[in-house]
C-alpha cells in the first residue's frame, strides 16, 4: 500500500501545500528583512521565528501541526540546534509585498477547502510567528542598548500581515 502525503488528507494539492508550507518561513523572513537590524539581531529574529514554526506542531489544530511538521522535517527542529538562514533581502519591501501576497492567496485557499476554525488558526498562526520575530530584538539604540522593542516598520508589516490575513 502507498502511503498519502499528509496535505492529501486536507484536500489540498501539491501546490496549494507548498503555498501552506512554504509561507511561515517566508513570513520570517519577511517581518525580520521589516527594518534593518545587522547580523546579530536578524540572527535572534530567525531564531524566535523557527522557534514559533516549530510550536506550531503543537496546535489542537490538525492543520496547523501537519504546516509545522513539514517545515520542521525540511528545516531542521530548533530543540536539536537547527538554525534559519540569516537572509539579508537586497530589496526588503518586494519580500514583504510577495509574502503578503502570497498570505491573500492562502487566505482564500483555506477559506475554500477547510472549516473556518482551521484557516482561522492557521492564519492566527502566521500572526503569531510574525509577532515573534518582531519582538525577538529591539530595534535602534546603541552598542545593543535601548532601541523600540519593536520598530514602526515591524509593527507595519505585522499589522498588514494581520489585516490580509483578517486576524
Amino acid at each position: 500500500m502507498i502511503e498519502q502525503p499528509a496535505y492529501t488528507g486536507f484536500g489540498f494539492s501539491d501546490e496549494e501545500w507548498g503555498l501552506l508550507v512554504g509561507l511561515p518561513q517566508s513570513v520570517v523572513n519577511a517581518a525580520s528583512a521589516a527594518e534593518s537590524d545587522g547580523t546579530r539581531r536578524t540572527m535572534a529574529e530567525s531564531a524566535a521565528g523557527l522557534e514559533a514554526i516549530a510550536t506550531g506542531r503543537e496546535s489542537a489544530s490538525p492543520l496547523v501541526a501537519a504546516v509545522a511538521g513539514e517545515v520542521v522535517s525540511r528545516v531542521g527542529d530548533p530543540e536539536i540546534g537547527a538554525e534559519l538562514p540569516v537572509v539579508a533581502p537586497a530589496d526588503p519591501q518586494a519580500v514583504i509585498d510577495d509574502v503578503l501576497d502570497r498570505a491573500t492567496k492562502a487566505s482564500a485557499l483555506l477559506a475554500g477547502k477547510v472549516d473556518e476554525g482551521q484557516a482561522g488558526a492557521y492564519r492566527h498562526w502566521l500572526v503569531e510567528i510574525a509577532d515573534q520575530v518582531v519582538g525577538a530584538a529591539p530595534s535602534g539604540g546603541i552598542l545593543g542598548l535601548g532601541g523600540d522593542v519593536v520598530s514602526d516598520s515591524e509593527r507595519r508589516f505585522r499589522d498588514r500581515l494581520a489585516r490580509v490575513l483578517n486576524d
